[in-house]
């Protein structure tokens, strides 16, 4: 669950201001910079990219997420992500539902070394100022229904 959890915010990096275009192509950038901070483990940029009112449907707040990505950093060598964009949708101008996949993979010390997963997230994401943030999210390993 905790792999999980870090797949969702390893995401959550967004341009700041972003490039100019749609709103669509602000939150493809979005996703693009939130995959390259996760890789970089570069959790204080992922966390500027979420709500201070944030919570999942999992009971998660901004603290716990942020707790999560430290150990998640902590505990792996390496980290690669390859992610797919299956829907945006956006609300007016300062809302958006991002639909995506990712398929995380990375190596630690322990037992093989090498681990790797799928998922399906479901990002609810808001624009109060200049930036996009992440308010809630919803995952589930690939195949299985989100909640």
């Amino acid at each position: 669950m905790r792999n999980v959890i870090f797949a969702c915010l390893l995401l959550i990096v967004a341009a700041c201001g972003g490039p100019p275009g749609t709103p669509e192509d602000v939150l493809r950038t979005w996703v693009t910079n939130g995959e390259v901070a996760a890789e970089e483990k570069n959790r204080s940029e992922l966390l500027n990219m979420i709500s201070k009112n944030y919570v999942d449907a999992r009971g998660n707040d901004r603290k716990q997420i942020g707790d999560l990505l430290r150990i998640y950093f902590f505990r792996q060598n390496s980290l690669a992500l390859l992610t797919s964009i299956d829907s945006i949708e956006v609300s007016g101008e300062t809302a958006a539902t991002v639909t995506l996949t990712i398929g995380m993979a990375g190596t630690k010390d322990a037992g093989l070394g090498i681990s790797a997963d799928a998922y399906k997230f479901e990002f609810e994401l808001v624009k109060p100022d200049e930036d996009w943030l992440l308010i809630g999210a919803r995952w589930a390993e690939l195949g299985q229904d989100l909640r």
